[in-house]
């Protein structure tokens, strides 16, 4: 016979199946000794048993899988019909009697809380918090079975249904266990988390106390006083006016009153009493072995726990090695990819990194994984004061965030403390760097750097060559050791070759800015100085990807079947298309060329442009919908052209000037300096991605040997192992599929959570204001690339849902190479990440569109369709009231 009942006593963490998240949190509590008020569960038994004698439930069922969590209308209505069902329903009676023998066990003359408790709930990578209902002061049997049933009744409520739509949990699985729990009387009552929820800092205990029940705090009746905690000492006391509280009456149920005066900014919890729930909440914290968001009452004189639950909502904090304070930056915002990445993706970035190396083929221990993203730890940099006083305006080129949370990091006085003995750095040290740093001082100053770009090109397509030919000579174990060989010397080499120019590049731009406003007062022609300039791979592949879209335009029947195309039969369908084979060499040569990128293409476990060919599309058909025939050459020669013209003017204005000649001269030489190398800032980027492709062709040939061999059941298992991993299954031919199991329930959790650019070791996220002054009500961001545009906000998530016209100006999360050949079509430029030298920001002034960075929450800030208002040359975005459609 099922069990309908569960007494707290006879419950630890192992009974959610039975008594959900939290009657196993309240049981796990008892278990423990720490002080929670008697009471029992009615188990998910007895909800099973009630929905078993409906005959409509499984339709029910039914229509509520096909709901999606933002459909509310029908959310509503299939809610209220089940809602009234299920309140309908005869309890069984042999559930009632066994309810009611708990419930006179307990003490029948006293008054109860009653609270739902689903399976889906308080669990540690998401709560479901508040989305069953609750019950309070709950007096005599009538009452009791009633809050049972309403309970039961409640995991369908509107915002039940959306919460686990959204979640992707199957309404039928979730089932209802029923918390029966003593209801204590408070006088002070409240919320307690065990780290700060806010800033993420795991050392400090977060408290917030009203007077009564807590349900005036939960329900946001009152603002609660907050009390902080750290190392045993109260840090921060905010005393609100807590203006009403909630208490029972002695009939049942509860009411509202108002508080006096006198009372109403009385601090609710003395200090001795802080600091000794805050010590409750540690140790409740260190049983679980994780954070915690506790309910706690004070009642004549003793702490009561009433609920504790998983805090859900923390960011992962990267591993460290000591406990000293650390700082670690987003290499995902560095690099303009933030999604979660898989465990084969992590492992090859962090054998990349040339530095904080074991051996050559180690995972470099600098950068750090924490919620499927990659962290760089810039602590032993900070320790250098040198370094601390220049990174930060070195970092403000990546992400103007970036420079201002490093330096407000190195302004608090712990770290301060830690860094009072600064090092310095050693002679070998400026004698590895000051060859880099001469020759960028040779290139501006006299160097011919013409034929640059061609050596370059020379050497990327040498080195591709090279690497394809030593991958394939090898196989098995031997090849993942080979490509952790690659891997750190690639970046090493690619960055050695073309740092000289990269540094020269940016060094002209911020030479043209610093003297044009020194000796004219202003930079009027900085904005068209870097338009078209030679070179660029990403901006020559937007032009060939245009001269395909020019070549698609004449075949109606071709663009008809590139709006349904579909990746697993792209090649097939498309020859057997009127007018396909006249532009299949065309696409062929643009996938021989460029098929190996693709949106977030740093992560090798992404999808290439050859491998889902329908990345592309829209681009191209916005391409034909957006521009005329031959206007992206056009477009770029009249950059050209502008550019020009922008240069002679400025020199014109400097010769004005007294000594304007030897300035013009000046001026003239970092001009044509910066626009020789400025185009090779993606080169870089270029050889490192077409060499992660070829790794990963190469580890999809060992996968599927591994397939062959029945140890994987499809090539893309071998994404969930690292680079040490796979080469281990190589040598012992064995694997525990229970791994990969457990990391892919990990990434649907982590491509949930939003990544923090700065974060402690202690896990406090470090958040900092862009430093542009904006008007009221705009969208303060980092200047990137000069001017101002009004026009229709157009909101792109993923570079396949591209839906753009000329004119419109993009707002997306970040642009990578990828996006690029959208950037003919845009009239401005949103991103939430970046900085003055990353991708967008190149592309923006290479096309003289005005961009702005670094806005958080662009994307949800800014509405689709929006008329805005984009300030590039201050660093702001002004939302108009017009929508277009």
């Amino acid at each position: 016979m099922e069990k309908y009942i569960l007494r707290f006593n006879e419950i630890d963490k192992s009974f959610l199946p039975y008594v959900g998240g939290k009657g196993a949190n309240l049981g796990e509590l008892t278990k423990a000794d720490f002080p929670v008020p008697q009471g029992f569960c009615v188990t998910t038994a007895a909800y099973q048993a009630v929905i078993r004698t409906s005959k409509e439930m499984n339709k029910l069922f039914d229509l509520l899988e096909g709901v999606s969590h933002n459909d509310l209308d029908q959310i509503n209505i299939l809610g209220t019909r089940i809602r009234e069902h299920i309140d309908s329903l005869l309890m069984p009676e042999d559930i009632k009697l066994n309810i009611l023998e708990a419930w006179r066990v307990t003490g029948e003359e006293k008054a109860y809380a009653v609270r739902s408790s689903a399976t889906a709930e308080d669990l540690p990578t998401v709560s479901f918090a508040g989305q069953q209902d609750t019950y309070l002061n709950v007096l005599g049997q009538e009452q009791l079975l009633k809050a049972v049933q309403n309970c039961w009744a409640s995991l369908f409520t509107d915002r039940a249904i959306s919460y686990r739509a959204k979640n992707g949990f199957k309404h039928r699985l979730v089932l209802l266990s029923v918390v029966v729990q003593q209801m204590v009387f408070p006088e002070v009552a409240g919320i307690m988390f065990t780290s700060d929820p806010i800033t993420g800092h795991r050392k400090t205990i977060t408290i917030d106390a009203s007077f009564g029940l807590g349900e005036a705090l939960v329900s946001g009746l009152v603002s609660a006083d907050l009390y902080q905690v750290r190392s045993g000492q109260i840090i921060k006391k905010q005393i609100s006016s807590k203006q009403v509280a909630i208490y029972s009456v002695p009939a049942g149920g509860t009411v509202t009153t108002d508080l006096p005066l006198d009372q109403q900014t009385r601090q609710a919890l003395q200090d001795d009493l802080i600091l000794e729930l805050a010590s409750m909440g540690q140790a409740i914290e260190a049983h679980y072995g994780a954070e915690q968001d506790i309910e706690w009452c004070w009642v004549e004189g003793k702490f009561y726990i009433v609920q504790s639950r998983p805090i859900t909502s923390l960011y992962p904090v990267p591993r460290t090695s000591d406990h000293k304070l650390h700082l670690f930056l987003s290499f995902g915002h560095m690099q303009m990819m933030t999604e979660a990445m898989k465990p084969m993706g992590l492992s090859v970035l962090r054998t990349l990194v040339p530095v904080g190396k074991s051996s050559l083929q180690a995972e470099s221990e600098l950068m750090q994984e924490a919620g499927g993203r990659l962290f760089f730890d810039i602590t032993n940099l900070l320790e250098y004061p040198v370094l601390r006083k220049r990174l930060p305006s070195l970092l403000g080129n990546v992400d103007e965030l970036f420079g201002r949370a490093v330096q407000e990091f190195c302004e608090r006085t712990e770290f301060k403390t830690a860094a009072q003995n600064g090092k310095r750095l050693s002679l070998a040290a400026v004698k590895r760097v000051s060859p880099t740093v001469l020759a960028v001082l040779r290139n501006i100053l006299y160097r011919h750097n013409e034929r640059a770009l061609a050596d370059l090109n020379r050497f990327i397509a040498n080195s591709v060559q090279e690497s394809s030919n030593r991958l394939q000579t090898v196989s098995g174990p031997a090849r993942i050791n080979l490509i952790q060989e690659m891997l750190p010397t690639l970046l090493s080499t690619a960055l050695a070759r073309v740092a000289p120019y990269i540094g020269a590049g940016i060094g002209t731009y911020r030479l043209i800015e610093s003297y044009s406003k020194k000796w004219l007062g202003d930079a009027a022609e900085l904005g068209n100085i870097s338009k078209s300039p030679p070179g660029n791979v990403t901006t020559e592949m937007g032009l060939v990807l245009g001269d395909l879209a020019d070549a698609v335009r004449e075949h109606p029947a071709v663009i008809e079947y590139l709006q349904h195309a579909t990746d697993a039969t792209f090649w097939e369908d498309l020859r057997a298309v009127p007018g396909g084979e006249a532009v299949l060499p065309i696409f062929s040569g643009f996938f021989a060329r460029y098929g190996m990128r693709g949106t977030g293409e740093i992560d090798v476990t992404r999808p290439r442009w050859r491998e889902t060919p329908n990345q592309l599309l829209p681009t191209i058909l916005n391409h034909l919908k957006g521009l005329k025939p031959g206007q992206h050459r056009l477009d770029f020669l009249k950059g050209q052209k502008e550019a020009e013209l922008a240069a002679a003017k400025l020199l014109h204005r400097l010769r004005q000037t007294p000594w304007g000649q030897l300035k013009a001269k000046i001026m003239q030489r970092l001009i044509k300096v910066h626009r020789s190398v400025i185009g090779i800032r993606e080169h870089p980027k270029y050889l490192i991605v077409q060499t992660l492709d070829l790794i990963k062709l190469a580890l999809l040939q060992e996968a599927y040997q591994l397939v062959v061999t029945g140890i994987l059941t499809v090539p893309e298992e071998i994404f969930w192992l690292s680079l040490p991993e796979i080469k281990e299954l190589l040598v012992n031919q064995q694997l525990d599929r229970t791994i990969i199991a457990r990391r892919k329930e990990n990434f649907l959790h982590y491509a949930k959570l939003t990544p923090p650019r700065a974060i402690t070791s202690e896990g406090e996220i470090i958040t900092a204001k862009p430093g542009a002054q904006v008007p009221p009500g705009a969208l303060a961001g980092s200047p990137v690339s000069a001017g101002t545009v009004e026009g229709r906000a157009r909101v792109i998530l993923r570079l396949e849902d591209a839906d753009m016209e000329k004119g419109d100006i993009l707002v997306a999360p970040y642009t990578d190479p990828a996006w690029t050949p959208l950037f003919s079509m845009a009239a401005g430029l949103i991103t939430e990440v970046g900085g003055m030298m990353t991708h967008g920001s190149v592309i923006a002034r290479e096309y003289g569109i005005p961009a702005v960075v670094g806005i958080e929450k662009a994307t949800e800030l800014i509405k689709d369709g929006t008329y805005i208002r984009v300030n590039g040359t201050e660093g702001y975005v002004e939302l108009l009231d017009q929508i277009l459609e």
